[in-house]
């Protein structure tokens, strides 16, 4: 799309690429585009086949960019418009390489049980094959030229050239249709690759049934406007985020946020494009279109991860600038130096030559870390992690020590009563109807947690009068006859209703890291009720998982008090705990943390610990579905509160960072190898081929295995 971006005459557009499948298409049109006038900057995304160009509008129209990129034999229209039809489609193509290869295999049976000793016969079928497989490369090739680029097309093309020259027919037509086949293969396992996000896309359905005056209309989700309220019947995918309006289901987030169990949604819950209703029917009031939506954004952020470089990435693209110029270097060195100084045979070592030329190419060792950062990305994406980059996925697996936040991190940032004590001769049963009564009348959450306990232990909750709060202590009300206070020790100790059997059953849950809520009725203590922030059932689970995926140390962090920050460390077998912190007293720790033990990731709701998250290495934020801010500035998104999603994406980094260096290995062992048979004379242009190719397709094979993390 279009957009402009410092006034009217600089605009910003990108354009879908057909035909960009490795670096060296990219070379070839920045050649061409960087004649352009009035072109200012252009970024190219291999694995999406997308082009960003900022240029002025007042020079240069999207029309003559288009026009410009079809001189290098590719395609290109703006992103938002749907493309022409292809002049030359994959089938066409794929039925020449058919061909191309029957016709071969005529020509090489020839060679093997002569029929006739008619000569023509010996090279005819190698020529008809060169042509049905040869015709895109020549046209790549001239390309290529024309824009004064040696990319792989040239390198075949004078291979070719060479062993025909040197009258290898059989050796020409086996490496143009090896080269035809591996290219188409190529495309094929690249399209893989890109389907990981297409599938993403393909979630949300393309139609809603919009409630309207007249009826129920079926429209496309793009005409549906905000708040129509949609229709979503049983089994139904939802196709716009939104609010319940009416209706009661449990509805599968797992395709946006990976949760593994269905979601209760009510009148007033918020749902998401793409999740999958249950059993019952929602009527849905729209609150975001379709390129706003949860979904839209996930989808944006992935692609825009996949095209920012890793440091692997980085790497490689600088070794394969030094490696390709030397072997160029050397094939000329080979062809000309053992004839002129050693005075070998011409054609022997120039036919050597032109296998160092095909194994010049380093397309194995270019793709091999983009293709298995977007499949981790696109995987992790499924899963609802949503990683920002390359350079974060790679960071994360170096990992040494995570830090987390308490309330809505480890814990579910809901109270709940712990134990009910009573003092006095009072029973549990008592103390808790009689805080449940007053507490009935108060929205504290403190108080939420005490009426639902007493709910759940059938003890209903008795009609009281003369409410009255006490602020910053608690509350008093008349429960019958009788005055009841419920409140904090402060309050009981200026009632003079604090006695030693109060005060130790207090210490015993401050001790356990609970808070206290004292309870009093005719004018003495009857008890104390402790509550605590609810613990996560998966939080030990997670922290013995991050150990043994090679997580050195988890510590927490917290502005809680010290009781609860140990009695939670010790719940999960945690490494260590700081409590009381204030949001710069965490920074100042995560700091400490990283200086003692290496990398560190800080995990958080990303709004409260946004200092911390900011200053680790990873920021990790959870349960930011439908929140914009957490999906834009956390390195690390999780759409759901689940802590097992955070090993996971530990165990998923370090397998991408093995996956990178058995993919960058060997390439570069491969190439050594066949530089090596090439000057000796052991490898042939066919061989050279298909290994360089062959290795491509390894690579690629390999980093799609990522998806199945």
């Amino acid at each position: 799309m279009s957009t402009c971006t410092v006034c009217e005459l600089h605009a910003e557009s990108t354009f879908k690429i057909e035909g960009m499948d490795c670096h060296e298409e990219v070379a070839v049109l920045e050649q061409r585009l960087k004649r352009l006038s009035g072109l200012e900057a252009l970024d190219a995304d291999v694995l999406g086949q997308r082009l960003r160009i900022k240029y002025d509008a007042a020079k240069l129209s999207a029309a003559s960019i288009a026009e410009a990129v079809a001189q290098t034999g590719m395609r290109a229209w703006l992103e938002h418009e749907e493309p022409a039809a292809a002049p030359e489609s994959g089938a066409s193509r794929q039925r020449l390489v058919i061909l191309s290869g029957a016709v071969l295999a005529i020509g090489i049976l020839r060679q093997q049980v002569p029929i006739a000793p008619d000569p023509v016969w010996s090279w005819l079928p190698f020529v008809l094959s060169i042509a049905l497989s040869g015709g895109f490369t020549v046209r790549r090739a001239l390309t290529s030229l024309r824009a004064g680029i040696m990319d792989i097309n040239v390198l075949m093309l004078i291979a070719v050239a060479g062993a025909i020259a040197l009258g290898q027919w059989s050796e020409a037509a086996s490496v143009v249709f090896l080269f035809a086949l591996a290219q188409l293969l190529e495309a094929r396992a690249m399209d893989r690759a890109r389907g990981a996000i297409r599938a993403l896309m393909d979630l949300a359905p393309v139609e809603a049934l919009v409630r309207r005056g007249s009826g129920d209309l079926l429209v496309a989700v793009d005409d549906v406007a905000v708040g129509d309220v949609v229709l979503v019947r049983p089994g139904e995918k939802i196709p716009l985020d939104g609010r319940v309006e009416a209706g009661d289901s449990y509805v599968n987030q797992a395709p946006v946020t990976g949760e593994s169990l269905p979601i209760e949604k009510t009148a007033g819950d918020e749902v998401f494009a793409g999740t999958i209703n249950g059993r019952g029917a929602l009527d849905v009031a729209v609150t975001r279109l379709r390129r706003d939506s949860t979904l839209a954004r996930i989808i944006h952020l992935v692609e825009r991860a996949q095209s920012q470089r890793a440091p692997s990435q980085t790497f490689v693209d600088r070794f394969a600038r030094i490696y390709t110029p030397i072997v160029l270097a050397l094939a000329v060195v080979v062809a000309l130096g053992p004839p002129l100084v050693l005075g070998g045979e011409w054609s022997t070592w120039f036919y050597r030559s032109l296998v160092l030329l095909v194994i010049s190419c380093p397309c194995a060792l270019v793709i091999s870390t983009p293709v298995s950062i977007v499949s981790a990305l696109a995987a992790a994406a499924r899963k609802g992690v949503l990683i920002k980059g390359g350079a974060h996925l790679e960071k994360m697996a170096k990992i040494q020590c995570i830090a987390f936040d308490k309330t809505g991190t480890l814990t579910r940032g809901r109270l709940r009563v712990v134990e009910v004590l009573p003092v006095g001769g009072a029973d549990a049963s008592e103390v808790l109807r009689v805080a449940a009564s007053l507490e009935t009348r108060s929205e504290h959450p403190i108080a939420r947690a005490i009426v639902e306990y007493a709910l759940q232990q059938n003890i209903a909750p008795l009609p009281v009068q003369g409410f009255q709060a006490l602020p910053g202590r608690g509350a008093e009300a008349l429960l019958g006859s009788e005055t009841i206070v419920v409140g904090s020790h402060r309050l009981f100790e200026e009632r003079d209703l604090c006695s030693s059997a109060m005060e130790a059953a207090l210490e015993s849950l401050t001790a356990r890291g609970c808070g206290s809520v004292m309870v009093g009725a005719g004018g003495a203590a009857i008890g104390v009720i402790g509550v605590a922030d609810e613990p996560r059932e998966s939080g030990r689970d997670a922290v013995e998982l991050l150990r043994k995926y090679g997580v050195k140390h988890v510590v927490l962090l917290t502005g809680d008090h010290e009781p609860a920050a140990r009695a939670l460390a010790e719940s999960l077998d945690l490494d260590g705990y700081r409590a009381g912190l204030l949001p710069e007293d965490k920074v100042a720790a995560v700091e400490e943390l990283r200086g003692r033990y290496g990398t560190l990731a800080m995990v958080g709701d990303g709004v409260n610990d946004a200092p911390a998250l900011a200053a680790a290495d990873l920021g990790i934020a959870m349960g930011v579905a439908g929140t914009d801010a957490a999906l834009e500035t956390a390195d690390i998104a999780l759409m759901a509160d689940e802590l097992l999603k955070i090993p996971y994406a530990v165990r998923l980094s370090r397998a991408t960072a093995r996956n990178i260096q058995a993919n960058i290995g060997f390439s570069i062992v491969l190439k050594a190898a066949f530089l090596v048979m090439a000057i000796s004379g052991t490898a042939t242009l066919w061989m050279a081929v298909g290994a360089d190719m062959g290795a491509s397709l390894i690579v690629i094979a390999n980093a799609l295995r990522l998806l199945r993390e």
